[in-house]
This record gives structure tokens, sequence and C-alpha cells, in this order.
């Protein structure tokens, strides 16, 4: 089987990369200086073994990289659409270079070929492209990924979700699907959006659940932990649920289809109530970290904090969405001097002048009246946290998650903040 993987960022890279393990596959971006790099073995964002796994395709000549779709969809069994759908600062999905992307490429392919998309989409793109396309055949399976863990969930998902119209599409891409995975969903491809709207909308709902129930214990004196263990108890809701107290959910993905499912029921003029609060909910707690830091300080103008963690999530070098980097603004208009530490960061956005980057937790933290940790680096947890403490001006540690809880519990002297727990004299 050929296949052509459209779009080349995270996931595009990551779907190439590992499908070229079954099949001959080419990665086709209109970006001459991504495909370049990826032709060198370089993708063009940081994922735990990415580079290796693109250099071992392109070494076995089962993977290659090009920018023109003319010759190389011509032969084609399957386009597969992997772009990463932007959002804006709503958390609207921008479908333009799906819709771009498919468009320069339907008129060299063959009848028989097949789109199958895995980008984000709102429910009833499927359906839109079969009416602007007449005659071609279009399936849905939507990512699951996740940045830092990226190919081992792709190459060992615990199920597939396959949008088809008919038995026939679906016998086609899932007898290729199954080399990653044989426990194959196979629904209509209106379900499938709806599927991955639900699934992500579900899980951002325990998340803002949790965190306002936790909330509710920092107020009265309870431990959300304990909470925690006590709902994971009942069997209606299991150990597995999505529930633990922490920061509030970042990036597009999980508002992109909380915002999607509001957006259709608007048009559907269906009233809906809990979906659209999720996203107020989750805005709200993200002020939690400032909140804290106002508490322990008082005001915070020339106080110094030092921020460990930039990144949107540990194991990537994505700045988009971060959290971290949303509290080094709000806590730059409030005239603090901002340290910060990152093992994989080396320059920062343009707009934050007042934020100094450190080599290592060593040099950012002496003088500091608080740490606020934001991305759970696992260097985090190497550092010697009793000699680091003593050289902090105020040893305060603002920890949404409860990260280094284990590793600063005991320490004398120590304010520690971590989401559900009360705050202690």
């Amino acid at each position: 089987m050929k296949v052509v993987v459209l779009g080349l960022w995270h996931l595009g890279c990551v779907t190439a990369a590992c499908a070229a393990k079954f099949a001959n596959v080419v990665g086709l971006d209109f970006s001459e200086e991504t495909v370049s790099s990826l032709r060198a073995g370089k993708a063009p964002l940081f994922e735990p073994g990415l580079d290796a796994l693109i250099r071992d395709g392109l070494r076995q000549r089962t993977l290659s990289f090009e920018t023109h779709p003319e010759a190389i969809c011509q032969d084609a069994d399957m386009l597969w659409v992997a772009y990463d759908t932007p959002v804006d600062d709503d958390d609207r999905a921008d479908l333009a270079p799906v819709l771009k992307g498919i468009a320069r490429c339907h008129p060299y392919l063959a009848d028989r070929a097949i789109i199958l998309i895995s980008s984000q989409i709102p429910a009833g793109t499927c359906r839109s492209l079969e009416v602007g396309y007449p005659g071609r055949r279009f399936a849905y399976a939507p990512e699951n990924l996740r940045l830092g863990r990226a190919i081992e969930i792709f190459l060992k998902p615990d199920r597939i979700i396959l949008g088809a119209r008919n038995s026939e599409d679906a016998a086609f891409v899932g007898a290729f699907l199954k080399n990653f995975s044989t426990n194959l969903l196979v629904v209509s491809p209106e379900s499938a959006e709806v599927i991955k709207h639900g699934i992500n909308a579900f899980l951002a709902v325990s998340i803002t659940f949790m965190n306002e129930l936790s909330r509710l214990c920092e107020a009265i004196g309870a431990d959300a932990r304990e909470v925690e263990r006590g709902l994971k108890s009942e069997s209606r809701i299991g150990p597995g649920a999505y529930l633990s107290p922490g920061g509030p959910f970042a990036g597009g993905t999980l508002a992109r289809d909380v915002v999607a499912l509001t957006n259709l029921a608007e048009k559907q003029q269906e009233e809906l109530i809990l979906i659209p609060a999720i996203k107020l909910s989750n805005d709200r707690h993200k002020l939690w970290a400032l909140q804290k830091l106002r508490e322990e300080l008082g005001t915070l103008r020339d106080q110094i904090v030092t921020i460990l963690g930039l990144t949107y999530k540990p194991n990537t070098d994505t700045l988009r969405r971060s959290l971290a980097i949303e509290l080094c603004r709000l806590l730059q208009t409030e005239g603090v001097e901002i340290r910060a530490f990152d093992p994989v960061v080396k320059a920062l956005p343009d707009d934050l002048k007042n934020v100094s980057l450190f080599r290592n937790i060593e040099e950012a933290t002496p003088g500091s009246d608080a740490v606020v940790v934001c991305t759970e680096w696992p260097q985090l947890l190497e550092v010697r946290w009793p000699s680091i403490m003593p050289a902090l001006r105020r040893a305060i540690v603002i920890d949404a998650n409860g990260f280094l809880l284990s590793k600063l519990q005991g320490i004398p002297g120590v304010r520690y903040r971590c989401v559900g727990k009360p705050r202690t004299a």
C-alpha cells in the first residue's frame, strides 16, 4: 500500500514515521523548509524518539518527503490528512489548512484512493466534504496523540475509532489500521466526529469538576487527594476516572472540542448548560497560581518569582498555549521580576521582557520570594531541595499538581501550596 500523509507537524510527522513501518509512505507538506529538515532526519518539533524513527524510515526507504502533490498522489491508495488543526484565541478550530490541503491533492488522486482524515475537525466535516467532492470516499479516524508519548500511543493504542460511510471503506482502511490495533470500533463518520468531541469534553468536565471540588476542599480544610480516593472507590466512578486535583487543562486540545460542541448546539438551536460552562470554569481555574501568590506575598510588585518549566507539557518544546507562559504574562503586568528554568527552552516570546532564563535551578532560585512549578519535568525530582530552599528569600512553593509534594514534605520553614490542600500556618 502507498500512503501519502498530508501535513507534517506533530500529528503528521508521527503518523508518517509510524505508518512507514507497514507501508510505503510519502510525507507531503507545502513548506520547503519543513520538508528539507525532514529529509535530513530532523522533525520540526521535539517529540521523544521521533527523529530516530524518521531516520529509520528514510534509511529503509519506506519513508520519503515531498512538497508537490502532482506525482506522488497519482498512485496513492490513501491520502491520510494529518494537519494539526490550529485554534484561535477563543479555541475555535481553523479548518483552512485541512480544506486547502485536500483541494490541492484531490485532482491528482486516483478514483480508487480514499481520503482518511485524522486532523481535529468539527462534526459534519466529512459529510460536507462528500458533498463538495462527489464520488470521493472519505473516512475519519480521530487522532489520539499526547505530546511526549506520541509514538507509544500511536503504535499501541488501546483502540481505534474509525468512521466510514460503508463496509467496503471500513474494510479497506481497517485492514491497514489493524497494524496498530485489532480493537477497531467502526461507526459512521458523524458518530466518529462526535465521539472525538465527546471524549475530550468528558475529560474536560472531569478535570473542571475535580478542580472546583478541590478549591472547596482548600476553603473548608478537607484534603482533595483523600476525597479523590473516596470518589474512585465508588464502583460507578472507578479508579481510572479522570479525577485528580491539580491545574487546569491547557492547550487547545480539550477546549477545541468543548467549543466545537457548544457551536454545534448553537447552530442546531439546542440549548446546552453544562458543556459551555466547562470552559468558563477552567478559565477561572487558570488564575489559581496567581491567587496563591497573592495570598502568600500580598502585593506582587518588585517580588522575585521563579518559574520552573515553561513548555506546554514535559517532553515537548512547545510554548504555544502554555500555562506557564500565560502566568509569566500576568506576573509581568503586576511588576514582578521573573526568573525561569526549562531544560529545553532556549528563547522566550518577544513580549516577555521581565523574564530571565537560567541554565539550571540552582542559579534560578536564590533570593526568590516564591517558586512556581509549572511543567513537570523529571529533572525537578532530581534536585536536592533541602539545599536549595535555604537560599530563597522566602521558602514558598506553589505547585498545582503536587508534583514535588514528596520531595518538599518535612523541609523546615517551607510553605507549600497545591490544589486541594488547605493552607497551613
